[in-house]
């Protein structure tokens, strides 16, 4: 058990000094690696002017070709994708290095602490996917604040064109006037168009982006009006009554599928916290089904059963709108 806890202890310290070397960096640095990674994800070509530098990495050690294999690997461009509508300023090498730790630790902490195998693999795939977990709750988090100053930035935007204000003008006051997250995309958006920029290749990037329903009838509407014409202060009017009268029945539905959530959670960590609250009370009362075989069996099968019983409510409260 000694040896156990000295090679865990050695091997996470070990962990976490890869993560401060290869996690350490300066404020330029995160702002031209967020650049980079804008550049890629928005305009594919990139890659060909990058292949010759990312070719003279590899010879700079065992470093650079982890860099080069993360860069090809079919996964990068997925967490690229996720980094970069998280607004996170995290890189691809960073995440990979957060969860090969995560999950090392996560796994040899639960082989000591239990020491089933099986239990230990699961808790290193569990491990490895919360840095993913994370940036996904960023970005709905992120999208969520977007979609919500969506409605409120388009009657700006109505009342500057009612004013008589150029398309080009309301888009840059809503850069202004508009807080983060929407504010920045839009006010790069208006950078986008002075710099030479084509309006439906800009909002096209934007959609890109932000991975929004809402906005992407927007910018549906307003390329579809300039080719065929056609009032767009009525179409912005009519668009934005259809994205709040959207964003009401997705709230009445939440409300009516809270129970059904409630119940998924409640029935499927009850078991679980029964289970340690019973062992703070009576230490080892259970440990027979940790020991032995057929608890171990008894354990598995149960643990199977509420994540399948888990999915099939998921399943059923997960309705689209």
């Amino acid at each position: 058990m000694t040896i156990l806890l000295v090679n865990f202890a050695v091997l996470t310290l070990i962990c976490f000094a890869i993560l401060a070397l290869y996690l350490r960096k300066g404020s330029s640095g995160k702002s031209m690696q967020a650049r980079l990674q804008t550049i890629h994800v928005v305009e594919r070509q990139a890659e060909n002017s990058l292949a010759g530098t990312l070719k003279e990495v590899v010879g700079r050690g065992l470093g650079g070709r982890m860099i080069l294999f993360l860069r090809n690997a079919p996964f990068a461009a997925r967490i690229e994708k996720l980094l970069l509508e998280a607004n996170s300023p995290l890189t691809v090498l960073s995440v990979a290095l957060v969860s090969a730790s995560c999950a090392v630790v996560a796994g040899l902490a639960c082989f000591v602490a239990l020491r089933l195998p099986l239990l230990a693999v699961v808790a290193f795939l569990l491990g490895s996917a919360a840095p993913y977990g994370v940036l996904n709750l960023q970005r709905s988090s992120r999208l969520k604040a977007f979609n919500d100053q969506l409605p409120e930035a388009l009657d700006l935007m109505t009342r500057a064109l009612r004013a008589g204000h150029a398309l080009g003008s309301a888009i840059e006051l809503i850069g202004q006037e508009s807080p983060a997250p929407l504010g920045p995309e839009f006010a790069s958006l208006f950078q986008q168009q002075k710099l030479g920029v084509r309006l439906r290749e800009a909002m096209l990037e934007m959609g890109a982006r932000i991975p929004s329903n809402d906005l992407h009838f927007v910018i549906t509407a307003i390329l579809v009006q300039r080719e065929t014409g056609g009032d767009v202060t009525e179409i912005l009017e009519r668009t934005t009554h259809v994205i709040r009268e959207r964003a009401r029945i997705e709230a009445e539905v939440r409300t009516r599928t809270a129970q059904g959530k409630l119940t998924g959670w409640i029935l499927g960590l009850l078991p679980v916290v029964m289970l340690v609250l019973i062992n703070l009370l009576s230490p080892g009362y259970s440990s027979v089904l940790f020991h032995d075989p057929t608890g171990q069996k008894l354990l598995y099968a149960g643990a199977g059963c509420i994540v399948v019983g888990g999915l099939i409510i998921r399943k059923i409260v997960d309705v689209k709108v």
